[in-house]
């Protein structure tokens, strides 16, 4: 047996492990809990479990998906989180093997955790944790910087500079969609309820100011608007009409070859509104919400913030290009799936979350095929 075929064998055990400890991440991030202390224990009967209790998937099959201790059900999402993070170990192993790509192989089985995380809280509570996307995008960062000491980058994977213009686009891409959109939802009205001192009303300058001037400069836009705020105590408003249309009538000059050309403005406009919303996601994260403001009134949304940042993680570690990849397919499933599940549930939102991470693990696997027939298409 080859070190290799050792090597995925052994992958796949590792994930069973991982999947295990996914598993506390995602019953105690939602709630807030410490992911340490304390250890293993019963829902239920709060029992501390032992060694034969946790076992990946042979502890639920041998008690009968019921806790040894006071009967209560195990969900069987224990089991299918632990089988799933070992077989996606598995097959990442083999298809970028730990002899050629070192530490990105690690990299992207640090990702699939993160996805499947972040997709299964996504479903319980429409929400995605802070904790997982931001210092997951920083590892996405990281991993793309330990892929210039790897064969990683011949396999498509980022380099730190396309890793930072991965999570810049991937957060400014959604965050766009989500600005457009829920302007339209709110039928073109300005928002009630802006945050102070960094919140949309930034992002939309600093997607307006990259447009023309680039991503620096936008999010600069975006912290001035911010520390005026901070100045003023107060929200200084930037009315949406003049950077969300602002920005729909600088595309339309782009378009006929005004300024500096459309790609090149989409480009910085993305890139700006990405980074302003990185760094309004940092704050709101530190800052941490006081009691009761989570139950604020809030402006009609047409995408939750926590998918934006989802994007900007995938974008970090595997590049702009995959990127685009993951979204065109999430969006796709997102479409077909969404109104199926609206019809059968009768729900009225759709959690994006999961798609995005189905999105990402098609770009991992065919993204790299996929990108070189567009290329071919258009014949570059």
């Amino acid at each position: 047996m080859s070190l290799d075929v050792l090597l995925v064998v052994f992958a796949g055990v590792f994930g069973l492990l991982v999947g295990s400890f996914s598993n506390v991440l995602i019953h105690r991030l939602p709630r807030g809990e410490n992911i340490a202390f304390p250890p293993s224990h019963c829902p239920a009967c709060d029992h501390r479990l032992g060694v034969r209790d946790l076992v990946p998937v042979g502890s639920w099959l041998s008690l009968g998906g019921k806790c040894r201790y006071c009967r209560a059900p195990i969900k069987a999402r224990y089991p299918v989180v632990e089988l799933l993070t070992g077989l996606g170990y598995a097959v990442i192993a083999a298809l970028f093997p730990f002899t050629t790509f070192g530490a990105g192989t690690l990299g992207l089985m640090v990702l699939f955790t993160l996805l499947l995380v972040a997709s299964a809280i996504d479903l319980d509570t429409y929400t995605i944790p802070d904790e997982l996307t931001l210092p997951g995008a920083a590892l996405g960062l990281a991993f793309a910087w330990l892929n210039t000491r790897s064969g990683a980058a011949e396999a498509g994977l980022p380099l730190v500079g396309q890793a930072v213009q991965g999570a810049l686009l991937g957060a400014g891409l959604l965050v766009t969609i989500d600005l457009l959109g829920s302007w339209v939802l709110r039928r073109f009205r300005e928002r009630q309820y802006p945050e102070t001192p960094i919140g949309y009303q930034q992002i939309s300058l600093a997607l307006l100011a990259g447009a023309w001037l680039g991503p620096w400069w936008g999010l600069g836009a975006a912290l001035v608007s911010a520390a005026v705020n901070l100045a003023a105590r107060r929200t200084v408003r930037i009315p949406e009409i003049v950077t969300l249309g602002g920005f729909l009538v600088s595309l339309m000059l782009g378009s006929t070859g005004s300024g500096p050309g459309l790609i090149l403005m989409v480009q910085g406009a993305l890139a700006a509104a990405g980074a302003a919303s990185l760094v309004a996601g940092v704050y709101w994260w530190l800052r941490r919400e006081p009691e009761g403001e989570a139950d604020a009134p809030f402006d009609p949304s047409a995408m939750g913030f926590g998918d934006v940042k989802l994007a900007a993680v995938i974008g970090a570690f595997l590049g702009w290009e995959r990127l685009l990849v993951a979204v065109v397919v999430a969006v796709f499933a997102g479409a077909v799936l969404g109104l199926v599940q609206v019809a059968l549930k009768r729900e009225n939102r759709v959690k994006f979350g999961p798609y995005l991470a189905l999105g990402a693990v098609v770009a991992l696997i065919w993204g790299g095929s996929i990108v070189a027939a567009y290329r071919g298409m258009l014949g570059l």
